[in-house]
């Protein structure tokens, strides 16, 4: 006796559906493998990116070294880091061209107001002297913008900023030690905590 011919269609559809689910499965295998590995390399890079722009240790040496630094300021004065020796002192590594650097200068100038009486803020431009005195004229700054070019990403660098990234910031302690790093723009909390008192 035969089967009925609705019988053998339903297995050879039933077949085809297995087969098919088969090769779905062994699709979603294969995006699942890819993806793990997509995340995997993307993990890795990550952790790459984060130790290469990472700051590095700044030594007692390289804050003699900016101890040792004249710049001049964009009111033409000359200013010898010297004189904040024993103060607390933040020093803002920036450049016209650098959107995060110009987005939190007012941040910067608010916490400078805030504890004007406990330490000193100090902008170091890796710019020229007629790109930030355009800068200034848009957004006014208070405390001194010291003009440096080339040498203030070799101070930046000595400092441990090894990306040569910006904006970057170091907090030196009144004792002349570096207490405090940041690559990227700053979070205004951070950087408030870091200058409270203890």
């Amino acid at each position: 006796m035969s089967a009925p011919k609705g019988g053998a269609a339903s297995r050879g559809e039933d077949g085809a559906r297995q087969q098919g689910s088969t090769a779905s499965g062994s699709s979603r295998r294969r995006l699942l493998m890819y993806g793990g590995t997509g995340l995997a390399a993307a993990l890795v890079g990550g952790g790459v990116a984060w130790w290469r722009l990472a700051p590095t240790a700044a030594s007692d040496r390289a804050v003699n070294i900016l101890y040792a630094q004249t710049l001049e300021g964009l009111d033409g004065r000359s200013y010898p880091f010297q004189q904040w020796r024993g103060r607390r002192l933040v020093v803002n590594f920036w450049a016209t061209w650098c959107p995060p650097c110009v987005d939190e200068m007012p941040e910067l100038d608010m916490l400078h107001q805030e504890f004007a009486n406990t330490a000193q803020f100090v902008g170091i431009g890796i710019d020229s002297a007629a790109n930030m005195r355009k800068f200034v004229e848009k957004v006014p700054v208070g405390y001194p913008l010291l003009i440096a070019g080339n040498v203030g990403t070799e101070l930046a660098r000595e400092l441990g900023n090894a990306s040569g990234g910006l904006p970057y910031t170091v907090v030196i302690d009144e004792k002349g030690a570096v207490i405090h790093q940041y690559s990227g723009r700053i979070k205004p909390d951070t950087l408030r905590g870091v200058l409270r008192p203890a």
